[in-house]
């Protein structure tokens, strides 16, 4: 059976500043999501810290007009209910007023994934707050192309030939600027490119040895759309595991490293990336950043309950771990690489500060070999 799976998620109202949304405002785009949702063959609505994400099961082919309206709509429908509720940052994602065939360029994120169910089809939905698109950068370098993180590359004949990085320019603004590299051969290439999370960010990846697609991310820069600082972006993404791809624990064991990502408060420092349960809110410096990561099995269109993946005792030793990388940083306030470079920096109050302190530098004199 051939499916699509959209996950697509928007910030439209917080309790508390940027902590998580209300339980009215869960329970009012569920309730229309539920309503609308006729030509759905299963949903999912969660939350994680200020974020909420539609999960939707279809078969309609990525980038449809009735899946994307419908998404957008229960989101226009939840900001309704925040702003009865007075919630912080009320339709905050919500970048553009007219819908206009899909959610690309409005502001909410998507993950889309169309393919032939397998007879066993499991997958993962990870979930990021208070962070960058290219925060899954790392995570799914060391899980698709790394054997000391992904033995399978080794173990397994499906994925003897490795797979397809599909990796886009997110600060080119006139259209879509990929580039698709393999590994193994290009793993160079790809580790220039990946290491640059704030420009460069893996848009999927697909199975060499089968050609089908493992890997959906969200690319969207909410500041490329709104011309300012409006919220940080908040990746989602979708991974297909097991058999011709890497199992399950391959692609959750990177993040075991609490790498350093953009974001944390006001979008503008570095901080580490922190894997939580579902339903966790931001609390520490409107963070730390986080993620976290819903496991299911589909079967005919129809979802299984969900697997909480970082609800487990191991992951609390992890967290425990991240929560002292992320007061070290912050120890150092503004100072260095604590503080995303200018052109990153959400807020445009330094940057407006510069240019006032610009013109007052002075120059004493010349280097003697300089006239």
């Amino acid at each position: 059976m051939k499916i699509t799976l959209s996950a697509i998620k928007a910030d439209i109202g917080s309790i508390g500043g940027h902590l998580r949304p209300s339980e009215g405002l869960l329970a009012r785009v569920a309730e229309h999501v539920a309503r609308e949702g006729k030509a759905l063959l299963d949903r999912y609505v969660v939350f994680t810290g200020d974020d909420i994400t539609i999960l939707m099961v279809h078969n309609l082919g990525e980038g449809n007009e009735k899946i994307h309206r419908l998404a957008w709509e229960a989101f226009r429908a939840g900001t309704e209910a925040a702003k009865a509720e007075g919630l912080y940052g009320t339709g905050q994602d919500l970048l553009k007023e007219a819908f206009s065939g899909n959610v690309r360029g409005l502001g909410p994120a998507a993950a889309e994934l169309e393919f032939e169910e397998r007879p066993n089809e499991p997958f993962l939905l990870f979930m990021a707050d208070k962070t960058e698109p290219g925060a899954y950068n790392l995570p799914l370098y060391l899980a698709f192309a790394d054997p000391m993180y992904c033995p399978g590359l080794m173990l397994s004949p499906s994925m003897r030939e490795g797979f397809s990085f599909n990796i886009m320019d997110v600060s080119y603004t006139e259209g879509d600027r990929v580039i698709k590299l393999h590994a193994p051969e290009e793993l160079y290439d790809i580790a220039c490119l990946l290491r640059d999370n704030e420009r460069f960010v893996v848009e999927s990846i697909h199975s060499r040895t089968t050609g089908e697609q493992a890997v959906a991310c969200s690319t969207t820069r909410l500041h490329n759309i709104a011309g300012k600082y409006t919220g940080k972006d908040d990746p989602i993404m979708i991974v297909r595991v097991q058999s011709q791809f890497p199992a399950t624990g391959e692609v959750l064991a990177p993040f075991e490293i609490g790498h350093y990502v953009g974001g944390f408060m006001r979008g503008s420092h570095h901080g580490p990336l922190m894997p939580v349960r579902k339903g966790s809110t931001v609390s520490y410096f409107d963070g730390p950043p986080i993620v976290s990561c819903l496991a299911f099995c589909v079967h005919e269109g129809k979802l299984t309950e969900p697997v909480d993946a970082f609800d487990h005792p191991f992951w609390d030793w992890v967290r425990d771990k991240v929560a002292q990388k992320a007061a070290e940083l912050r120890r150092q306030g503004f100072s260095g690489p604590a503080m995303l470079g200018y052109g990153e920096l959400e807020y445009g109050g330094i940057t407006e500060r510069m240019r006032r302190l610009e013109g007052r530098f002075v120059v004493r004199g010349l280097h003697p070999e300089r006239v």
